[in-house]
């Protein structure tokens, strides 16, 4: 198979693929997450544990960005890309045969480490191959399709959770069928010539507030988001004795939103400025989980979830887009491992968090008390954005 140019269909549909691989990274596993704790329920502190099953990821996607971020800023992102597939298909596969929980979660760890790998050389091709208005058109369908990918895996692990607890963990293996497209389509970039420019020219200063800013966002706003995977099916068993196949429905639903947003992402973000598409974003957030929080049935929940997740599907394209347009091409690998860092350790700690707290006092104030954050979050947005109008 012939190496392609970044403008053909099957590269940008190869990163897109790729990009999907990050959201089944836990949440494919979400609906399987109660079943899993009846059947360790023997195993001291299982609930715990069962939770890190589909956090520890993030974690250890936290460790190991900003070191991949280093290697492929120095060493090239296609090597990296490709074995990260790899260890992705083999690793996150490894749940549906292993009988330790132990065990399960150092498969988990591995996963973890591979989806720093995909996630930051991914989006870093993208910032490579294009530009200005294409970049942050391709940022949007990047967050779409991940949020696209999310629907079609969180049914299909509900689904099968309602089989077993161990069937979704077979849908990592999707990974081993993108490698052949990984190696054989994806070209490394040209960045000689960026480079050769940046050696005649004085640098630019670094934009460290701005970065700072965006990390925190990133941060704060993926510890609210992961109260859906890590908390709903628990929160639904709870108030209409759900099965796997709801949650899993439900969590799909809040996706299916955050893709939708994603894809209008270029035309929002034509008409505002980062700072006013941050305020949406996290404005719609908390009036999600408020609604989430008031909720006395099934149906009010997927309302809460449908403007929660239109609300996160423009955040991860604004920071992206963001990041790679002030910061200098030599430090895109390192400013977008960082970004990858705090995503994904907003994840680890969110049940970290959640957990002790719903246990004092109850989900729905968690969800009501998350979606405050998020309020807050929405106003400091807004007054940023009076002093910086880009």
């Amino acid at each position: 198979m012939k190496l392609q140019s970044p403008n053909s269909l099957l590269v940008k549909l190869t990163l897109l693929v790729c990009s999907s691989l990050t959201v089944m990274a836990g949440a494919t596993i979400a609906p399987s997450l109660p079943a899993m704790q009846d059947h360790f329920a023997a195993t001291p502190n299982a609930a715990y544990w069962v939770r890190l099953v589909l956090t520890v990821p993030a974690l250890f996607i936290a460790i190991g960005a900003p070191f991949v971020g280093t290697m492929i800023d120095r060493a090239g992102r296609k090597p990296l890309l490709t074995l990260a597939v790899l260890l992705y298909g083999i690793a996150g596969s490894s749940g549906a045969i292993l009988n330790a929980i132990g065990l399960i979660l150092v498969g988990r760890v591995l996963l973890g480490l591979s989806v720093a790998g995909i996630m930051t050389t991914a989006t870093a091709l993208i910032a490579d191959y294009y530009v200005g208005a294409v970049r942050a058109q391709f940022l949007g369908f990047q967050a779409a399709f991940m949020g696209l990918g999310g629907v079609v895996f969180l049914l299909l692990g509900g689904f099968l959770a309602d089989i077993s607890w161990r069937m979704p963990f077979l849908i990592y293996l999707l990974a081993l069928l993108i490698l052949p497209l990984v190696v054989f389509v994806l070209p490394e970039p040209n960045r000689s010539s960026e480079a050769q420019q940046t050696t005649h020219e004085p640098a630019p200063p670094f934009p460290w507030t701005i970065t700072a800013l965006t990390y925190a966002a990133a941060l704060l706003s993926q510890v609210v988001f992961y109260l859906i995977p890590a908390q709903l099916p628990f929160y639904l068993r709870q108030l209409i004795s759900a099965n796997a196949s709801q949650s899993g429905f439900a969590i799909a639903l809040a996706t299916l939103f955050s893709a939708a947003s994603a894809i209008a992402y270029k035309q929002i973000k034509a008409r505002l400025t980062f700072m006013g598409i941050y305020t949406i974003a996290f404005l719609s957030m908390a009036v999600g989980y408020v609604i989430i929080s008031l909720a006395t049935g099934y149906g009010m929940v997927l309302v809460g979830l449908a403007i929660a997740g239109a609300g996160l599907g423009l955040l991860m394209p604004n920071m992206n887009v963001c990041l790679t347009s002030v910061t200098p091409g030599a430090m895109r690998g390192r400013v977008l491992g960082g970004l990858t860092t705090a995503f994904f350790f907003g994840q680890f700690i969110s049940p970290v968090l959640s957990q002790p707290m719903s246990g004092a006092i109850g989900l729905d104030l968690t969800y009501r008390l998350a979606g405050g954050l998020m309020f807050v979050m929405g106003a400091i947005a807004l007054v940023l954005g009076q002093l910086w109008k880009q």
